[in-house]
């Protein structure tokens, strides 16, 4: 347990209400993203808010062993699949095998060469921006869920690898390869949209 959760969580326990504001305005937008990449945007708000009941029940019982951001995280996936199976769907598989993206990150799911800068100080650089996050957004959409949760918990949640694997209780070679074919969809995204559009 980190200094944070150490100084949070005895105002959690006694049930201090600006605590429980505090973990929830801290938390709660990274776990409705992290939620929508498993059940979907349509799902994924009632996923959060039935997680956030199980998570102040459950709050007696976290010893520790993780973060607390870590165990949150746990929790809504925990309540995601539930959800799934509940819904009786099943994760499709993978089926982008493009692979003429040649090796652009290492085995850690590194880049090899980060890519250049872009600068922002034009409309039409702020409109390419708006139509990238777009086009990104869509490419998210369109993977399967165990591979969008692992795009979504290291690359836009900042989890540590250690952390992702632990929360979506994945071997640290699968995840390795659900970030990797996560990452090439979206520079494959990110090339097209090179491609066509005007510079």
């Amino acid at each position: 347990m980190n200094a944070q959760d150490a100084e949070l969580l005895p105002k959690l326990l006694d049930g201090e209400q600006a605590a429980i504001r505090l973990l929830v305005a801290t938390h709660h937008r990274s776990l409705t993203r992290f939620a929508r990449s498993i059940v979907g945007a349509a799902n994924a708000e009632d996923v959060v808010q039935e997680a956030w009941i199980k998570i102040l029940n459950a709050l007696p019982s976290f010893e520790g062993r993780s973060t607390l951001r870590q165990w949150l995280f746990t929790i809504v996936r925990n309540e995601a699949i539930g959800r799934l199976r509940s819904d009786a769907r099943t994760i499709a598989p993978d089926s982008h095998s493009r692979d003429d993206l040649g090796d652009r990150f290492d085995p850690d799911g590194k880049w090899r060469t980060p890519p250049s800068a872009w600068s922002f100080d034009t409309p039409e650089a702020l409109l390419a921006a708006k139509e990238m996050r777009g086009v990104l957004e869509k490419t998210l959409e369109g993977m399967p869920s165990m591979q969008r949760a692992v795009v979504v918990l290291r690359d836009v949640e900042g989890l540590s690898f250690e952390e992702v694997c632990n929360i979506l209780e994945v071997s640290a070679s699968n995840a390795r390869v659900l970030l990797h074919r996560g990452r090439r969809r979206l520079w494959a995204a990110v090339d097209e949209y090179q491609k066509v559009s005007p510079c």
